[in-house]
């Protein structure tokens, strides 16, 4: 099946020289969820407006549901909802006239039934006629998104749409997220969260220095990079760690109170039977342990240091 968005070598270098984005490909399917992560500066705003029409590309092609970005823009534009970073909409307008005029500039007739129903979606019905002026922050933010889903679009941008909002806010969002998907809705989303990509994503992608460095799919990604990390807490804490237990990977706590392994989560032996065995032979007692898998999080964290480490 063709890909709802398909990018070929699309890349952004400004005249001042700064290469904001490296020659990209990327295919994201229709009615996932593709999660972009990378720190600020990285390319991630740059990428989604290459694909919007926001930033004139310097190379490759970017093609939504078929429509080139570039030669068949209007066509293209009219598949995409975007979300973006910054609050951009006419704050003495009421969310009821920023929507009929958001779908009215895309060429499409009143639809009062799906107004409502996209105001109610994102609990704005009760703040149809108020100035956006006056709403709070996280109302506006919902504003944003209610702006860009009334037309309908096969693909929803989201850049960082949880950014300073409260915690209620983004449990809505992601609920929100789930039910467009359901829908039938293609989503892109990028944020600073990254449990927020570990909990929805289906894929995810990461992007460093202007270059997608990794796209996989989130589930093989954790089993790729994953580790996990036994933690064994002792019932009296040791001065160092005894010669018994030299050779299999344990290093001591600071305080001496706890033994820490890490092993590979997709590795057929842990090595933890043969550590227990020998606790047990040293006479060392163990209050309790538990074991700790690697998040997406941490992950990205160790990609972002080794590249960083690269180009020191």
């Amino acid at each position: 099946m063709q890909p709802l968005l398909d990018i070929d070598g699309l890349a952004k270098t400004y005249a001042s020289g700064v290469v904001a984005l490296q020659p990209t490909r990327l295919a994201v399917r229709r009615g996932e969820i593709f999660a972009l992560l990378g720190p600020n500066g990285a390319g991630k705003t740059t990428l989604i407006g290459c694909v919007c029409g926001l930033v004139t590309p310097s190379g490759g092609h970017a093609r939504v549901d078929g429509f080139d970005v570039v030669r068949d823009a209007r066509r293209a534009r009219a598949r995409i909802g975007l979300v973006p970073q910054e609050l951009a909409t006419d704050m003495f307008e009421t969310p009821w006239a920023t929507l009929r005029l958001s779908r009215g500039l895309f060429g499409l007739p009143p639809d009062d039934a799906l107004i409502e129903r996209t105001l109610r979606e994102l609990s704005l019905w009760d703040k149809r006629e108020a100035c956006i002026q006056t709403l709070s922050g996280g109302m506006k933010r919902r504003v944003m998104i209610a702006k860009a889903l009334v037309h309908e679009p096969r693909l929803l941008f989201m850049d960082e749409p949880t950014a300073g909002v409260d915690v209620e806010l983004r449990r809505d969002m992601r609920a929100l997220v789930r039910r467009l998907r359901e829908a039938g809705t293609t989503i892109v989303l990028t944020t600073h969260y990254i449990e927020e990509a570990q909990e929805m994503a289906d894929r995810v992608g990461v992007i460093l220095g202007g270059e997608l460095v990794l796209v996989d799919d989130k589930a093989a990604l954790l089993r790729r990079f994953g580790r996990k990390q036994l933690t064994v807490h002792l019932h009296e804490p040791l001065a160092a760690l005894p010669d018994a237990l030299q050779g299999l990977g344990i290093t001591l706590a600071a305080d001496g109170r706890s033994l820490l392994h890490a092993f590979d989560a997709g590795a057929e032996h842990s090595g933890i039977p043969a550590i227990l065995r020998r606790l047990d032979e040293a006479g060392i007692g163990l209050r309790d342990l538990h074991t700790r898998e690697s998040s997406l999080e941490d992950i990205f964290v160790d990609l972002l240091q080794r590249r960083r480490g690269e180009s020191a």
